[in-house]
């Protein structure tokens, strides 16, 4: 049950950041790298 939580979620924000990516400025790959980091905090804090 929690796995299928887990991949729908991912394809849920995945499909988010992807629009997020075409309608935001600058290049793309600043907002990518940018969501990385931030998805790694999250990981990191959650993991505390």
């Amino acid at each position: 049950m929690t796995y299928q939580t887990t991949v729908g979620w991912s394809l849920f924000t995945s499909g988010l950041v992807t629009l997020l990516l075409k309608v935001l400025p600058y290049d793309s790959l600043y907002w990518g790298i940018l969501l990385l980091v931030v998805g790694i905090v999250v990981l990191v804090r959650r993991q505390l």
